[in-house]
């Protein structure tokens, strides 16, 4: 059976776009070079046997002329620098108009309509914010008062953080649902985020596992729907399933960090997962003669790059690294292995936002020849690779 894995190692870019500074950003944000100089370099073994050296002056990783993979470097095509945009783009939707952001927080007419839909008493913060901050900020308000914490940032996000022995998280993600309904239309926001945290040691500390992603449904047919149309399985790991509203994802789990989706891509790669208690309400899926493994690798993003975390991001890496031989040794002859990211959240600049970044690309299987891309001006090069390797 033909089967596409892609695995995406959110925010991992690898140089600024030529548009950046529309976007607020350096010429000098470079995600995966700058990681790997902060820490003196990287040691990836596997990444340098697929030829991610090769793609600049990544330190630790030298460029490498017998690589096994494909590789090369992609330039997004959409406007926008975050989750949604480039991993729609990556499966042929491209966005004309980017989603709207809010440098100032959000309006009282969006503010007051949440507060009375919700029935929350009240809101905290509204402005744009480093999430662990904004929480340690505002705990103790929000303990006495009970209100959900409200931020944003660069990004087209509304992001609702609660203590859940304050408020339960069923509460938070019925918040999320009602803002997601308000956040529509002339609001045009990408992401309603629910950020669940507990008080640990005295300290707050965010809840990945529980963390939920209410996005914006995508404006036509993905690949994802192309595949489970055409008799395909569609298994989304970690975020995915939140990213695409569910639409084409026939299979998904949800992943508490990147350990846990790692070990899960492997364990489907190898065929040890059972796909039936996997199975999402919407699709039926039965018999299916192809499959497509989709996987996000969030920590890079959520932990290290927005908490301006080099040595962290370059941990993560390094993890991801040890990984690949057990992936690719579990492969057969008739699977596609591709990895990249999304964008970038360069976390040795000023700032704490995702970087306007072009992103790397390696492609391997144990039946193509491997060597160097041709420019690619668009992440839906991934999904015309997809829809190749799958023949539909």
């Amino acid at each position: 059976m033909k089967r596409a894995i892609v695995v995406v190692i959110d925010s991992m870019g690898c140089g600024a776009m030529p548009d950046c500074r529309d976007y607020a950003d350096v010429p000098e944000c470079n995600t995966l070079c700058n990681v790997a100089k902060a820490v003196n370099g990287l040691n990836a073994p596997n990444f340098y046997k697929l030829g991610l050296g090769n793609l600049g002056n990544v330190e630790g990783i030298a460029k490498n002329d017998n690589a096994i993979a494909q590789y090369g470097i992609m330039k997004e095509t959409s406007k926008g620098k975050d989750t949604t945009t480039g991993h729609w783009e990556m499966m042929g939707l491209i966005l004309d108009n980017p989603f709207k952001v809010y440098p100032d927080g959000f309006p009282s007419e969006i503010i007051d309509k949440f507060i009375e839909e919700t029935k929350c008493g009240g809101i905290l913060a509204n402005y744009p914010a480093s999430g662990t901050k904004v929480i340690e900020d505002f705990h103790k308000e929000h303990s006495e008062t009970k209100f959900p914490i409200i931020y944003t940032s660069a990004d087209s996000v509304f992001q609702i953080a609660v203590d859940i022995d304050v408020i339960p998280v069923e509460t938070l993600y019925e918040y999320c649902r009602i803002a997601r309904e308000i956040l529509t239309d002339k609001y045009n926001v990408s992401r309603v985020i629910a950020r669940p945290y507990h008080m640990v040691d005295g300290k707050p500390v965010r809840i990945g596992s529980l963390r939920r992603d209410y996005s914006v449904e995508p404006f036509k047919d993905s690949t994802c729907d192309i595949v489970v149309k055409n008799n395909g399985c569609v298994l989304g790991i970690g975020k995915i399933e939140d990213i695409f509203v569910g639409k084409g994802i026939s299979h998904a789990i949800h992943t508490g960090g990147n350990t846990e989706g790692l070990e899960l891509t492997l364990k489907a790669v190898k065929n040890e997962l059972n796909l039936d208690e996997l199975k999402c309400k919407n699709y039926n899926v039965d018999g299916y003669d192809k499959q497509f493994i989709f996987t996000n690798l969030v920590d890079t993003d959520m932990l290290y790059g927005h908490r301006n975390d080099a040595v962290g991001y370059a941990k993560a890496i390094e993890e991801i690294d040890t990984y690949l031989p057990k992936i690719m040794e579990a492969m057969t002859d008739e699977d596609l292995l591709i990895i990249t990211a999304d964008h970038g959240c360069d976390p040795t600049v000023k700032g704490t936002d995702h970087t306007r970044e072009q992103v790397p690309l390696i492609i391997y299987s144990k039946n193509i020849e491997a060597g160097k891309l041709p420019e690619i001006n668009s992440f839906d090069y991934i999904s015309d690779r997809i829809k190749q390797w799958l023949n539909i």
